[in-house]
């Protein structure tokens, strides 16, 4: 029995999300390296004070995945070896850096290019739209409908589709017509997880052929792919399946059904925000799910993980 480690993907950047980590002696070199990436601006002045600059595609890639790790190297000595784990869109790269596969480091470095790629391949418009309430066949039938596709599938009848600005328009005034529950434009201006990308996810696989990695990790830690949740059981076929992701659809679902079956005792996202964790303790209300952000101190987090990680 062991922890679900969820890496959030970005949207839910915020003021706070720093305020366990950023004063961490272990994750100091993190932050140093992310401020490079952010033009020399340290991250954690960056969510405070930058307003909408947090969502930019680059930055939101950077901060989400520096929070992860940050969180990982003060955290890691409390969580089981053979814990998995399972990210969210860009936090499924923050996975593979939190497992060990890739050094932190260069984990930081590689989702800066990532987002320079799939910024390269977009064009003005381009973004995902949040839908609750439609089933899937509902969804399919719009984004067919309308020239866009599934980015993501959710529990609960939960959906983000990406396209172009006209589909976007399109798909989020048809969706409340046929009774959505819900329906909100997201802050990222990209068509994640949607063949828009494909270059790009064919221009990241070269670059993550490149990369230093120790496979299987070192930690023993299970690692799930985004695309249908399966264990990675071979590093040529993960990195594909990791480059991948970045053009099609992540079945969320699929990932939180696969930390049950690897024996999840308990899930904990490590932000930014609590999405992750809310949508583990809808599908899976049995198993307690927390979200780092809710904890008071970082060894608050580490009690919770030692009562529930040994159970």
């Amino acid at each position: 029995m062991t922890l679900a480690i969820l890496c959030s993907g970005q949207g839910n950047q915020n003021p706070a999300m720093f305020d366990l980590t950023g004063d961490s002696a272990a994750a100091s070199h993190l932050f140093a390296c992310a401020t490079m990436l952010l033009s020399h601006t340290d991250p954690r002045v960056m969510v405070k004070e930058a307003g909408d600059e947090v969502f930019d595609n680059r930055n939101a890639q950077i901060l989400c995945t520096l929070q992860a790790l940050a969180a990982v190297a003060e955290l890691q000595a409390s969580i089981p070896q053979r814990a998995v784990y399972a990210g969210y869109s860009v936090g499924e790269v923050a996975a593979w850096g939190a497992a060990g596969v890739f050094r932190p480091i260069d984990t930081l470095k590689i989702v800066a290019r990532r987002a320079e790629l799939m910024s390269a391949t977009s064009v003005a418009g381009d973004g995902l739209v949040f839908i609750r309430g439609l089933d899937y066949s509902a969804v399919r039938r719009l984004c067919e409908a309308f020239g866009g596709d599934i980015a993501i599938i959710n529990p609960d009848n939960a959906f983000v589709v990406g396209g172009g600005a006209a589909f976007l328009s399109a798909i989020m005034l048809e969706a409340e017509k046929a009774g959505a529950a819900r329906v909100v434009r997201l802050s990222v201006k990209v068509a994640s997880h949607t063949p828009i990308l494909s270059v790009a996810g064919r221009k990241f696989r070269v670059l993550l052929e490149s990369l230093p990695r120790s496979f299987p990790p070192p930690s023993r830690a299970r690692l799930l792919s985004g695309t249908d949740g399966s264990s990675v059981s071979g590093l040529d076929r993960g990195l594909d399946k990791l480059a991948t992701q970045i053009s099609h659809t992540v079945r969320w679902t699929d990932n939180l059904q696969s930390c049950v079956e690897s024996g999840a005792t308990a899930f904990l996202e490590l932000g930014p925000g609590r999405a992750l964790s809310e949508m583990a303790a809808v599908s899976h209300p049995d198993i307690p799910s927390r979200a780092l952000e809710e904890f008071k101190t970082l060894d608050g987090a580490r009690s919770w993980i030692s009562k529930w990680a040994s159970s």
